[in-house]
């Protein structure tokens, strides 16, 4: 089963069951088991040393993933904070007083999301706090909040020079080659982070709504924001200080400042290096670690010195914010032992092999290939840095980027958007996790709800890909695929209220 097409068999087994069973611990575990048996053959003994000392184990005791684990502890507690002195409230008072429709709290939201590029799970948490008491306000639902961080997350991260996304792809490009530069050529090719947020602010413009969020945004026009199992959510605790604006406002700038140096001085910047280059050789998790721990201090002596919470109401913050990221940090821990189950049955080798296999024909439907098989590896694994990493330096093999053939970045580009947007779709995803947990969205619910905005963006990527790989234009392939997205949204808009107008008239009848 190594190398081939088994190894992608227990993450499928996994979203698959999360789907049906809409009960995703369960379902990443029974994933695991099935990755360990494959392993071992279907050895007890060894399945079992497999699946916790060489799976859950080490994938808990890695450096990397504790320092996220870490982080989002830290994240929490100052959320925790802000609403506990109110200013989580005091901001919603204020943006309802200055956003008046349902439209303008769902395009602040996507600005918010454009503006903070820094990291993906920066992003999501940061985002989901700040704007919750502002949609909440708006009846829209958490399912629709989830969407809207959550497709300014990695997309927005993708195309940003100076992110944590942009470091991990120039570390993958291979030796001798600018991987900053590499990454900074490929974003007008990356339609799908690009058509996704025209998709967003298109739906937004348009109040129109498909599928399962359909529904929830339905139901939350009528007061339940939630829709879990037809059961609305009790809201969350009224504050205990009495803050104003400014207590949210400056922890969350403090965190931006904070998080951008850590992520700086674990590159070296203090050390001599420039701002692109210890940005470029960060250590995200060492980085945002540092400054979500530095903005956290900061937060604390700030609300005492402001005497909106007394120093036992603060320490009382920090068992509610670990509470309330559990969730999050127990489908991360599965999901990191899901893709290690993939790893070590060899899901990269056998990804490689297919798309080696495909270059050698068809050579300008290529893109759209690599696009294709990007997001199946993204959704199959829950990782889009995974995809980076197997497939870049493969189509940077087929097409050099010394022959100035314009498929070479191309490729590349279509590698990221399709990682981006197979993680996109994942419920495995560390980003989708975080999403929902920023969001406070049931998970598999965010999942349901965000897939068909998703697939319908990587559809019209797609075929952006296809014109691409034949024109080798960035600008043409781009305004088709703005054309085809403002068509795909006309014509959900047209069949949607198709039959609100055909009930109104029988109505009037």
């Amino acid at each position: 089963m190594q190398g081939t097409f088994w190894a992608l068999v227990p993450p499928l087994v996994a979203i698959i069951l999360a789907l049906i069973t809409r009960e995703v611990y369960s379902s990443l575990f029974i994933g695991i088991i099935v990755g360990g048996l494959f392993y071992s053959n279907f050895s007890f003994e060894g399945a079992m040393n497999h699946i916790f000392s060489e799976g859950l184990i080490a994938s808990l005791s890695d450096a990397y993933n504790v320092g996220i684990l870490v982080f989002l502890v830290f994240l929490g507690i100052i959320v925790a904070l802000m609403n506990n002195a109110g200013g989580s409230a005091a901001f919603g008072n204020w943006a309802s007083s200055h956003i008046k429709t349902r439209v303008g709290a769902q395009l602040a939201t996507v600005l918010l999301g454009c503006l903070i590029f820094i990291d993906d799970y920066f992003n999501c948490l940061t985002v989901g706090s700040v704007m919750r008491p502002v949609t909440d306000r708006h009846n829209i639902s958490r399912a629709k909040l989830a969407y809207l961080i959550d497709a300014t997350a990695a997309p927005v991260c993708i195309i940003a020079p100076i992110s944590s996304w942009a470091a991990a792809v120039s570390a993958f490009a291979p030796e001798g080659t600018n991987g900053l530069m590499l990454f900074v050529r490929a974003i007008p090719y990356n339609y799908y982070a690009l058509l996704t947020l025209i998709m967003m602010i298109g739906l937004s413009i348009a109040r129109v709504d498909y599928g399962p969020m359909a529904v929830h945004e339905k139901n939350a026009m009528n007061g339940d924001i939630f829709t879990v199992h037809g059961k609305a959510v009790e809201a969350e605790e009224s504050p205990v200080g009495k803050g104003k604006v400014i207590d949210l406002i400056l922890p969350v700038l403090v965190l931006i400042v904070t998080c951008v140096l850590g992520m700086i001085y674990s590159g070296g910047f203090f050390e001599g290096e420039t701002f692109v280059d210890s940005f470029a050789n960060s250590d995200a998790s060492v980085g945002l670690v540092l400054g979500s721990f530095s903005a956290l201090v900061i937060t604390i002596i700030f609300y005492l010195i402001r005497r909106v919470l007394r120093f036992q109401e603060c320490m009382g913050c920090i068992t509610v914010g670990f509470k309330a990221m559990v969730p999050a940090i127990c489908i991360l821990a599965l999901a990191w032992t899901l893709k290690g189950m993939t790893d070590s049955l060899g899901a990269k080798e056998f990804i490689a092999g297919v798309v080696e296999q495909s270059a050698g024909s068809l050579l300008n439907f290529l893109p759209a290939i690599v696009f294709v098989i990007a997001c199946f590896m993204a959704f199959a694994t829950g990782t889009s840095w995974g995809t980076f990493g197997i497939l870049i330096p493969i189509c940077l093999h087929v097409f050099p980027l010394e022959g100035g053939n314009p498929l070479s970045v191309i490729c590349v580009s279509a590698c990221m958007a399709g990682a981006v947007c197979g993680d996109h779709c994942s419920p495995i995803s560390d980003t989708t996790i975080m999403s929902s947990a920023g969001a406070q969205c049931d998970h598999l619910v965010h999942v349901s709800t965000q897939l068909p905005y998703a697939v319908t963006a990587a559809l019209v990527s797609g075929l952006t890909y296809i014109v691409a790989g034949f024109v080798g234009n960035a600008a043409v392939s781009l305004v088709f695929g703005i054309v085809a997205m403002v068509a795909a949204i006309a014509i959900v808009r047209y069949v949607m209220t198709k039959p609100e107008k055909a009930e109104s008239g029988s109505g009037e009848g």
